[in-house]
């Protein structure tokens, strides 16, 4: 079938297909612990195992002036797109092997594009320059170079992630604790200005569209309630509101 970027298929019974589109649903945990999260999808009917290591995911979120993507997030905005550059490890220091992500919204599925980045160092003489420095001689398409000019390095988020997946490996989990977030400026970083959360848990839920009628069986097992949570949200309302 002949891919076209951003349409939709139309199939049987009404149902709609955005290609490579995935759910993403997420449920906020504020009343058991770790270890009791853990429990609960390790004996879940559909037999979740952990697969890959536990690592640290650190991210630096993009934002306007303005703050269109927080606004647009907590406003419902069925389409919207968040820019953030990702890696794994350690959160200062020099960054190798970092990753800019497209992180793109269609209601309640999502999908990511992904482009290599050139290393860098994160500690106290990062500024904004630094990151026009590194988006200049990256490869990445104009069109993204340009939308970047208009925004700027707003947070630094780190959590803690581990991995699940169903035995028909149809599902995946993962779960995010010990979550910080650091206050960026356009110069003099020293990142004193931070929130840690180690209380709180995020699970995820991932899966293809086609899995959706199964969706619900893996939700209702499970003792919480699907929520809102957007991590670059939460990192916004603790350190700028």
């Amino acid at each position: 079938m002949e891919k076209v970027a951003n349409s939709i298929i139309k199939r049987p019974q009404a149902e709609l297909i955005i290609p490579d589109y995935r759910y993403e649903r997420k449920f906020f945990i504020s009343e058991l612990t770790k270890d009791e999260v853990e429990s609960l999808v390790r004996l879940h009917p559909a037999w979740f195992s952990e697969i890959y290591n536990q690592r640290f995911v650190n991210n630096i979120y993009f934002d306007s002036l303005n703050l269109t993507n927080y606004l647009d997030n907590i406003e419902g905005s069925t389409q919207r797109t968040k820019y953030r550059i990702r890696w794994y490890g350690d959160l200062f220091g020099n960054i190798e092997k970092p990753i800019l992500e497209l992180k793109i919204k269609e209601g309640l599925l999502g999908t990511k594009e992904s482009y290599p980045l050139s290393s860098f160092n994160l500690d106290d003489t990062f500024d904004s320059q630094t990151i026009t420095d590194i988006i200049n001689k990256s490869d990445i398409p104009e069109i993204i170079k340009t939308k970047l000019k208009y925004s700027n390095p707003i947070i630094l988020n780190r959590y803690s992630r581990k991995y699940f997946q169903s035995i028909n490996e149809n599902y995946r989990i993962t779960i995010d604790t010990n979550l910080s977030f650091y206050r960026i400026s356009s110069c003099n970083n020293t990142f004193l200005n931070k929130m840690i959360d180690k209380n709180n848990i995020i699970l995820e839920l991932k899966y293809n569209q086609d899995m959706d009628n199964g969706a619900n069986y893996i939700v209702n097992c499970f003792p919480f309630r699907l929520t809102k949570s957007s991590k670059y949200v939460s990192g916004i309302e603790s350190l700028y509101l």
